[in-house]
């Protein structure tokens, strides 16, 4: 398989930030269950990212990873999910 920079900083950075992040809604609440179905989405691309990119299609890897990144990065902008004051992983609003 080529070598592919851009992917394996991709894959590593929302590793990171899976890592990272919690579920920012309190266990009851409607919102939990939002909070929930973003982190499950982001661990359900980061594994088709990771699949595509062990069966050699690096295209597909970095748009997988792409969305799954971007489940994670939304959550935390919307307050769903925590992910501290990390903006080097977050896009946060202020």
């Amino acid at each position: 398989m080529p070598e592919t920079p851009l992917l394996d900083r991709y894959l590593r950075l929302t590793h990171e930030a899976l890592e990272r992040v919690e579920a920012a809604a309190p266990e009851r609440s409607f919102l939990r269950g939002a909070s929930d179905d973003f982190l499950s989405m982001a661990r359900a691309y980061l594994s088709d990212a990771e699949h595509f990119a062990a069966a050699g299609d690096p295209e597909r890897a970095l748009a997988a990873v792409s969305y799954a990144h971007g489940w994670l990065d939304a959550g935390v902008r919307l307050g769903l999910l925590d992910g501290g004051d990390d903006d080097r992983r977050f896009t946060l609003f202020k």
